[in-house]
């Protein structure tokens, strides 16, 4: 894909952005967790680890070497793998209360989703070593 590391780049950001964005609310707590709110709860800072990782890919989406196209498939991994498992944690119900689940949860999956597709499709030309 021609644009696929432009893509990441926009998609790494906005990765970033969506983890202050509200991802689930709680309602008997009256509690807004978001990537890096998560007060009264025992979450910690779900979007601490996917910020960081987006933040990798953003720097490996700018190197054209085949070596950083190799660890940004292995970092966007991660990173996809964590909101999955962001979405499964926060979005679980507990003691019969389920929580409502914002845009943002359902942004972060697929932002993440999409930006693992793009480490994907790099741009690169390889030439044969002979």
């Amino acid at each position: 894909m021609k644009y696929s590391q432009q893509i990441g780049l926009v998609l790494a950001l906005a990765v970033i952005g969506v983890c202050w964005i509200p991802w689930v609310y709680i309602e008997s707590k009256s509690i807004l967790i978001d990537g890096f709110h998560a007060k009264g709860t025992h979450f910690g800072r779900p979007g601490l680890f996917i910020a960081y990782a987006s933040g990798m890919a953003f720097i490996l989406f700018l190197i054209n070497k085949i070596w950083a196209k190799r660890i940004n498939i292995f970092i966007t991994t991660f990173a996809f793998a964590w909101s999955i498992r962001n979405y499964i944690i926060l979005s679980t119900c507990y003691g019969g209360e389920c929580p409502e689940k914002r845009l943002g949860l359902y942004l972060l999956v697929g932002l993440s989703a999409c930006m693992f597709l793009m480490s994907l499709l790099p741009n690169i030309k390889v030439t044969d070593s002979k």
